[in-house]
């Protein structure tokens, strides 16, 4: 959840809409910068070939006194960290042979400056070999982190089942902290006696704390979701695991480590949806073209301070028919932002579309903000989309 507690599109249980298309212009710019950084990519293995081939252009050009020695060095610094140590080497090879060359057709090739010249390349091709390894190792161990924390990531928050009878569900997760796999968001489904029962959260905080939080809420709601009839039983649950949790986390105030929380559930008879909002975004209720925000009839604490409050539970039943999907998300989607500081509005651009299954809404809804924020993000961001299809399909 956001630090800074930004003011979203949403204020005293109703929408306020804070933005609406995004310019084409702006779309285009977003768009050209990231193709840019993407040929960048593709073609970054060519920079050091295009230096040595402007240092010969700029030796060859240029008066004899007048040496591109700075650039055949820096070729052979700039294959390290883009080429193999074969690659790093063979341009080091490369660029001293070219200089030598240079010196051989203006004929100092036995002068002090020579020997001077062609050591410093020398010496940097060595150079570059060695951090080319260290970079090498260092990627090694970095890969093995994201493993790490993909196998994390698996094992906290599995994907979701495609289908529990007629409700397909599809479910994303994208940690802003470059390199994380995990964060501070969860999200579960679980098929139980009483039904289908979801939840999507958002903990407070970041780091290690925050991913012992969601630890804590996912494999209580795990539990809990198969032993409780009721749904405000279940969120009695979950609020005493969160509250006991923050008191054995050492927290220096009440008010830290809490969870904002949606849990929903899909009863087995009847078309409907019962959902139970604590201090979270309100999902999005998706009915042919049109989408709504679906706000909680009397708003509550969030996860772990109900003793700060005085509000009873509230339980919202909301109709959802053959074709509806609901969208369950953290606020990393609504507090996306432009480069103007705009905040994201699902609800102003998704207005007028269809999607077949959840699966492609997400697909849409990802690609949009990344083209909103121009490809950065600074919250993580939790999706889990449910879809009712026909009985019997």
């Amino acid at each position: 959840m956001g630090e800074a507690g930004e003011v979203r599109g949403r204020a005293g249980g109703r929408t306020v809409s804070l933005t609406g298309q995004e310019p084409p212009r702006r779309r285009e710019q977003h768009v050209a910068r990231l193709g840019v950084w993407k040929w960048a990519g593709e073609h970054g293995r060519l920079l050091p070939t295009v230096l040595l081939l402007f240092a010969v252009s700029m030796d060859l050009g240029t008066p004899p006194t007048v040496s591109a020695s700075a650039l055949y060095t820096v070729a052979i610094l700039a294959a390290a960290p883009l080429l193999s140590l074969r690659g790093t080497i063979l341009t080091g090879v490369s660029a001293l042979f070219l200089d030598w060359a240079m010196f051989v057709n203006f004929g100092y090739r036995q002068s002090a400056i020579a020997f001077s010249e062609l050591s410093m390349v020398a010496t940097v091709t060595v150079i570059a070999a060695f951090l080319n390894r260290l970079l090498y190792h260092r990627e090694m161990q970095l890969r093995s982190v994201r493993d790490i924390a993909a196998a994390v990531q698996r094992a906290v928050l599995p994907h979701p089942p495609e289908r529990i009878g007629p409700l397909r569900f599809a479910a994303r997760y994208e940690a802003a902290q470059t390199d994380a796999q995990i964060g501070g968001d969860l999200y579960s489904v679980v098929d139980t006696p009483f039904g289908v029962r979801c939840v999507i959260g958002d903990v407070r905080g970041k780091g290690m704390g925050a991913v012992r939080a969601v630890a804590v809420g996912i494999g209580t709601f795990r539990e809990a979701a198969q032993q409780e009839p009721s749904l405000i039983g279940l969120v009695e649950r979950l609020e005493r695991a969160v509250a006991l949790e923050a008191r054995q986390s050492g927290s220096t105030t009440e008010l830290e480590g809490f969870i904002t929380g949606v849990l929903a559930e899909f009863p087995r008879w009847g078309k409907e949806v019962r959902l139970v909002n604590r201090g979270h975004p309100a999902p999005l209720l998706f009915l042919g073209d049109t989408v709504q925000y679906v706000e909680p009839g009397r708003p509550n604490l969030p996860l772990g301070l109900a003793a700060l409050g005085t509000n009873p539970e509230c339980v919202d039943t909301v109709t959802f028919p053959e074709g509806a999907s609901l969208l369950l998300y953290t606020d990393g989607l609504t507090e996306a932002r432009d480069e103007t500081g705009t905040f994201y509005d699902p609800v102003g651009r998704f207005k007028g579309h269809r999607h077949p299954g959840p699966e492609a809404l997400l697909d849409a809804l990802l690609a949009d903000v990344s083209r909103h924020t121009g490809g950065q993000r600074t919250d993580d961001l939790a999706l889990l989309a449910i879809t009712r299809t026909p009985d019997n399909a």
